[in-house]
Order: C-alpha cells, then sequence, then structure tokens
C-alpha cells in the first residue's frame, strides 16, 4: 500500500505530465496537417500515393499511441481517404473503408472533436466514392453529416467547401455558389496557412463550375 506522501507524488507527476502530453499531441497533430497539405497542394501527382503512405504510418503511430483521440482518429481517416484518393481505382476501396471506420470511431470519441470534422470528411466520402454494391456512396447520408458539420462549425473553410461541393452535385447551383462564396470568407486558420492556400484554390475552380452552370 502506498503511504499518502507517494500517492501525493504519484498525483502531481500526473498533473505535471499532463501539460507537455497535451503540448505533444498538438505537436503531433500539427506536423500531420502540415505534411497533408504540401502532399496534396504541392507534390506532383505521380508521388502523392508513397507520399500518404507515408503519412498514412505517422498517423497510425499516433491513433496507436492515442487511441482515446479524437483528433488522431480524424486525420488518420483524412489521411487514409487521400491516399485512396491519390491511388484511385477500385484497389484504393479498402483504404475508403478503413478511412470511414477511423471517422466513425473519431465520432464515438467526440464528435465536437476539431469543430465536428469528422462529419465533414465522412461525408466528402460518402459523396465520393461508389454506391452499393461497389461501395457506400450516399449523397442523402451525406447530406445529412453535412448538416450536422455545419451545425458545429457554419463558418469554416473545408465545412462550406465540401457543403458547396455537395450542392453542386445534386446540381443545386444556386445554393452552390452562395455556400462557395461564403467560403472564401472564411477566416484564415493559424498554422494552416498552406491548407487554406489550396482549398482557397479549390473553391475558385468549383466556382467557375458553378458559373459555368448557371450561365
Amino acid at each position: 500500500m502506498k503511504s499518502p506522501r507517494q500517492a501525493l507524488g504519484l498525483l502531481l507527476a500526473a498533473l505535471l505530465a499532463s501539460p507537455f502530453a497535451l503540448a505533444e499531441d498538438a505537436q503531433r497533430l500539427a506536423q500531420i496537417q502540415q505534411r497533408w497539405a504540401e502532399i496534396q497542394y504541392r507534390l506532383p501527382a505521380g508521388e502523392k500515393t508513397a507520399a500518404f503512405e507515408q503519412l498514412a504510418g505517422q498517423a497510425r503511430a499516433f491513433t496507436q499511441a492515442e487511441p482515446q483521440s479524437a483528433p488522431a482518429w480524424i486525420w488518420q481517416g483524412i489521411v487514409l481517404s487521400s491516399w485512396a484518393g491519390a491511388q484511385g481505382g477500385l484497389g484504393a476501396l479498402g483504404k475508403v473503408k478503413e478511412a470511414r471506420t477511423d471517422l466513425e470511431q473519431a465520432l464515438k470519441l467526440d464528435p465536437n472533436a476539431l469543430q465536428g470534422s469528422a462529419y465533414t470528411s465522412l461525408a466528402a466520402l460518402y459523396d465520393r466514392v461508389p454506391g452499393w454494391p461497389i461501395a457506400f456512396g450516399d449523397a442523402s447520408e451525406a447530406d445529412r453529416l453535412l448538416q450536422q458539420a455545419l451545425a458545429r462549425n457554419p463558418n469554416g473553410i473545408d465545412t462550406l467547401y465540401f457543403w458547396g461541393d455537395h450542392l453542386y452535385r445534386q446540381k443545386r447551383y444556386a445554393e452552390a455558389k452562395a455556400a462557395l462564396l461564403k467560403a472564401q470568407q472564411a477566416a484564415p486558420r493559424p498554422g494552416r496557412e498552406l491548407a487554406d492556400q489550396g482549398r482557397r484554390g479549390e473553391i475558385a475552380a468549383l466556382l467557375k463550375e458553378v458559373d459555368q452552370q448557371l450561365n
């Protein structure tokens, strides 16, 4: 049995360690986010698959080290889905299904983590993968998930971009344009400058396609 002094020492050690552990997790998350943006927006298409595969290993190590961290699961799902997108073809479906499982795990742990990013990323999967019997694509489910994302982060650049993309896919062009114009006004995210720059480029490109449909 531990003495009161030993118990107090263990408690103090735990309290002192917590801020360092949180800082380490935040740094690990920032590194994955930054590397994802570099791969997504700077690397040539032919180099993305191998780069995302390497990053997936880092993301997996993060979830193994912190299995109760919803942000870790969110970013493992994002990296896997991006890897699948870079790879393409039916061979990527296994990664897409694994990404869905990761994002669902994040929602179980904390649906509000990273301002509801798991809802946004999961919705993008349902919008973009083939439907049954090949995969699980489902526009209605994407719509439901995006409504959850918008409830948590109505002004976020990613949320609004994927909402605009969803509306475009549903041929709701005027609504899509409104969402994308709002996305252009989203506040910058500290430490996510490259991701913001790349996303704004995607917003501008999609707006051109929307305008072509409206004119």
